[in-house]
């Protein structure tokens, strides 16, 4: 065959049909569309016209393929101009453009422009003298104004859309200003120099000035690279560091010394417990001296019971001081009592720590107390149902059944709950008084359980001063309070932006993402934002770093026809960032395997809890509900398990994201819970929140691989995140 690229088939040795072995015959390509297969034909059929004759001839030498070098410096999916011809490079080969010759014109333009603004962020960075700087912005001024006379603003709806799958779309828009929807002047790289040159520092004098560096290139107190800025030994930096850096011999670095660090970093988190764990390992060594009396400075200072504001519902209260309380405070006759032989009549409080709830068993069991029905309670509640509210942080409502239309529907009986929740007041002052003066042993224990629990953090305050940001564009400068939301992300954990609006939470997300790409800290960041969000981020994010590398996704990209292709474009490049609407989030999938694990994970917990109460003696209502709720995940499971493997999409896990950043978070509040809990605003009590579970399976995810350091949540109004 001499032209086998133009058999529409697989061409085969031998006929089977007819038993003749020495023919050849011709099948159809499994999943091939033929509309699609002759139009390829046809585009590479030479025809030619015999100017004499009429004749059409047809040139049926060999079709080959030339070959098209890919340029150095070519980026993945992005636009080439070769010989004037245009091209589309895709990661792994090129494609000649076929599309309309006035869109190709656009495209042409832009890839200049593009090719142009690349070269000039370049020698920027490179530090090259002003001469050939200059004359790169002359080039670039040239070539943007002929482009905006003959096809308009870069930003104008038709050359978006004409270069829309070329990776650097983002950074071509950033090159005008937009106000109001409208082009107002070009971007400052346009007359000068908009980027900090690369200056590698080898050597310093002292050892806090080596500090600074290794905190700004390491992330971390590195006392190897600090010698070698220095040329002094490591007893000689932690000397003139004492006091600003510590050992920490609760952690060890790989070598099996006390890992080093800040004294932001030492001296804040749970100081009880460090201080605690010093004095029983390292009272007598006086390599920790500093270390002991350092934590005991900074230590909140104990609080007094008189302090505290003794609450029923206070997580430090356990059941039997509720039920001594209770007991106390009604007059509770002996029968009633926790401990009785008459189980049936016992009222007493449980508690169940998996859902977080109270409850009272038999509320209702002491008719004829007046203290539950009169003195502390109502006609229609009784002192223990208040308790059980009061324990639950839960404001009693009293409501009226009717009848309307032969329905029966439930009214707030306005009166009632006044009356109810006034009550609530004084059993909550009576306890507070019971505890201060009941029980000198009692208010002693709670107060040292209140302090150790709530009383013994001290708040790490970041400091993002060491930071330099290289790459970001010099004409925007940080305020401190974004350095320092910076440096919280990059040195602590998962962390929370909770500023108010306005003060500059994009270019937080943007300067982490960077600034956590190039230490080290992480490899390929997701950032979500609202829908409607997605290009304003982009143009933010290559306004602060003209030389980042981002993907940015787009409504028809998820569409299902362009799905597969998004994803592997996501999983193969060597992005800094990957940008995509909340909508978009929810449709990258986790994989069976991970949601089976974190599901069963629950479904343990849940057993656990259970046989618990039931050794307990536990509430049978309480323990019927979480049996419900294990059943219901047990369902979950058996579909995640039963449900086909689809190979064809690549799941989040297979992204290589290991940073989540999210925008405007208090948009994904309302987790379903299993608890008793009613009336609370934010609370979520049904599962059919698919953005939010879907959420917190790839939150999960991200804590197992990153050790809780996976997550940034942005958000104005912090009250209403999750």
């Amino acid at each position: 065959v001499n032209n086998p690229d133009m058999v529409l088939g697989k061409i085969v040795q031998g006929n089977k049909m007819y038993g003749d072995n020495d023919d050849t015959s011709v099948i159809a390509i499994e999943g091939a569309d033929l509309k699609e297969q002759l139009r390829t034909a046809f585009s590479k059929i030479k025809l030619s016209v015999n100017e004499n004759t009429d004749e059409i001839i047809i040139d049926n030498s060999p079709v080959m393929d030339v070959p098209v070098d890919i340029p150095a410096e070519t980026k993945p999916f992005s636009y080439v101009v070769d010989n004037n011809k245009l091209y589309f490079y895709d990661n792994s080969s090129m494609t000649e453009f076929d599309g309309p010759k006035a869109t190709g014109e656009r495209i042409k333009g832009m890839t200049e422009i593009r090719d142009c603004l690349r070269t000039l962020i370049s020698s920027q960075l490179n530090d090259d003298e002003e001469g050939k700087i200059q004359y790169l912005q002359h080039t670039l001024n040239d070539l943007y104004d002929k482009f905006v006379s003959k096809h308009g603003h870069l930003n104008d709806k038709a050359n978006l859309k004409a270069f829309k799958d070329d990776m650097s779309l983002p950074l071509l828009s950033s090159l005008e200003e937009i106000k109001n929807g409208e082009v107002v002047g070009k971007a400052g790289i346009f007359e000068k120099r908009t980027i900090n040159p690369k200056r590698e520092i080898t050597s310093v004098d002292t050892a806090s000035e080596a500090l600074a560096l290794s905190i700004s290139e390491k992330a971390k107190v590195d006392i190897s690279y600090m010698s070698s800025l220095t040329g002094m030994t490591a007893e000689k930096l932690l000397s003139d560091l004492k006091g600003v850096v510590y050992e920490n011999p609760q952690k060890m670095d790989e070598n099996g010394n006390p890992h080093l660090e800040m004294s932001d970093e030492y001296l804040s988190g749970n100081v009880r417990a460090k201080l605690k764990f010093l004095k029983e390992n390292y009272a007598d060594d006086s390599r920790y001296a500093l270390n002991i009396s350092s934590l005991e400075t900074v230590m909140p200072k104990d609080l007094d019971a008189a302090d505290i504001k003794w609450q029923l519902g206070n997580p430090v209260i356990e059941k039997d001081d509720v039920n001594a309380f209770m007991y106390d405070l009604l007059k509770t006759p002996g029968y009633n009592r926790k401990g009785s032989y008459f189980s049936s009549k016992q009222i007493k409080a449980e508690y169940v720590e998996y859902t977080a709830t109270w409850s009272i068993s038999n509320p209702k069991g002491d008719p004829n107390n007046i203290r539950a029905r009169t003195t502390y309670g109502t006609t229609r509640k009784t002192a223990y149902e208040l308790i059980e509210d009061c324990l639950n942080q839960k404001a009693t409502v009293v409501k009226d059944a009717h009848i309307v239309d032969g329905t029966k529907t439930y009214i707030t009986n306005h009166t009632e709950t006044e009356l109810a929740q006034e009550k609530q007041k004084e059993i909550q002052a009576a306890f507070h008084e019971w505890i201060l003066n009941n029980s000198a042993e009692r208010r002693d224990r709670l107060v040292e359980k209140y302090n150790v629990r709530f009383n013994s953090t001290k708040p790490r305050e970041f400091d993002g001063s060491f930071l330099t940001f290289p790459g970001m564009n010099n004409e925007i400068k940080l305020r401190e309070h974004q350095k320092n939301a910076v440096a919280h992300s990059l040195y602590g954990d998962n962390t929370l932006f909770a500023h108010e609006v306005g003060a500059g939470k994009t270019f937080e997300i943007i300067a982490s993402a960077m600034e956590g790409k190039r230490l080290g800290l992480h490899n390929k960041s997701l950032i979500a934002v609202p829908n409607h969000l997605t290009e304003q981020i982009a143009g933010d994010f290559m306004k602060l770093y003209p030389t980042a590398n981002i993907l940015v996704a787009t409504a028809s990209d998820f569409e299902k026809k362009n799905r597969k292709k998004l994803f592997a474009k996501i999983a193969t490049g060597d992005f800094d960032a990957v940008i995509i609407g909340h909508s978009q989030l929810v449709k990258i999938p986790v994989s069976n395997e991970k949601q089976a694990e974190i599901i069963d994970r629950q479904i343990q917990e849940l057993t656990d809890c259970i046989s618990a109460l039931k050794a307990e003696g536990g509430e049978a209502y309480t323990v019927k509900q979480l049996e419900k709720i294990k059943k219901e995940l047990e369902i979950k499971m058996k579909a995640l398990l039963d449900a086909p493997v689809r190979d064809d999409l690549l799941t989040f896990e297979e992204l290589g994201v290991d940073k989540l950043y999210l925008d405007e978070a208090h948009l994904f509040k309302n987790l379903a819970i299993a608890t008793k809990m009613r009336n609370i605003s934010g609370l979520a009590t049904n599962d059919n929140v698919q953005k939010t579970t879907d959420l917190f399976v790839k939150c999960q995810y991200l804590d197992e691989i990153t050790g809780g350091k996976g997550i940034v949540f942005a958000t104005g109004t912090p009250n209403a995140t999750p």
